[in-house]
């Protein structure tokens, strides 16, 4: 291919010494599959369009786009492990949502838990029916925070809720949500109790 594509590398005394030396494994992050377009159609697109992203009709979307697509996950660890061939460790995977405590402060957030029971099924297949070797999962996050990609308050990922608004106000008082105790079982269980 670097022929074909008239690249040339230039290497160095001491560089194919260094390049002998592999990883033990490969981490990525996982939220949302893209469908791309390389037409010039008017498609319903969504956020964060670094190359032309269109809406998949097939799957769930959350309040910022991000479609949700846990047979992608399953797909994503499939491809990784056949192309390394190194165990794979997913760090960071959450949804991003509005949570809105109730008048005594809890959150019930069984959307959440659903998403987040989805992607850890595709992720047990995987392994189990696949035969991809995944050293760990990850949540993100364990508390909410500012999102970095829209720098909202409001988007929050976490099993502890922060209260704390897009404007910086609120008194930063934590409490955990329904989703706290749900994760808590489920490393408990090593995914058993999903």
């Amino acid at each position: 291919m670097f022929e074909r594509e008239k690249i040339e590398l230039e290497i160095l005394d001491g560089d194919l010494e260094c390049l002998k030396n592999t990883v033990d494994f490969v981490s990525f992050s996982y939220y949302s599959s893209r469908t791309v377009s390389g037409f010039e159609e008017d498609y319903e697109t969504t956020t964060g369009n670094l190359f032309r992203s269109i809406k998949n009709p097939n799957l769930e979307s959350t309040e910022w786009s991000w479609q949700i697509d846990p047979l992608g996950l399953r797909n994503a660890l499939n491809q990784l492990y056949d192309r390394y061939q190194k165990p794979l460790f997913i760090v960071e995977n959450g949804l991003g949502a509005k949570d809105v405590p109730d008048e005594n402060g809890y959150v019930a957030d069984d959307y959440r838990i659903d998403y987040m029971r989805k992607y850890i099924i595709a992720l047990k297949d995987a392994v189990e029916i696949d035969g991809v070797e995944l050293m760990g999962y990850t949540s993100w996050g364990c508390i909410d925070l500012i999102s970095v990609s829209t720098g909202q308050m409001s988007k929050r990922y976490g099993f502890i809720y922060v209260d704390r608004d897009d404007v910086d106000q609120g008194t930063l008082r934590s409490s955990k949500k329904k989703s706290f105790d749900w994760f808590k079982q489920v490393i408990a269980s090593n995914g058993e109790n999903l």
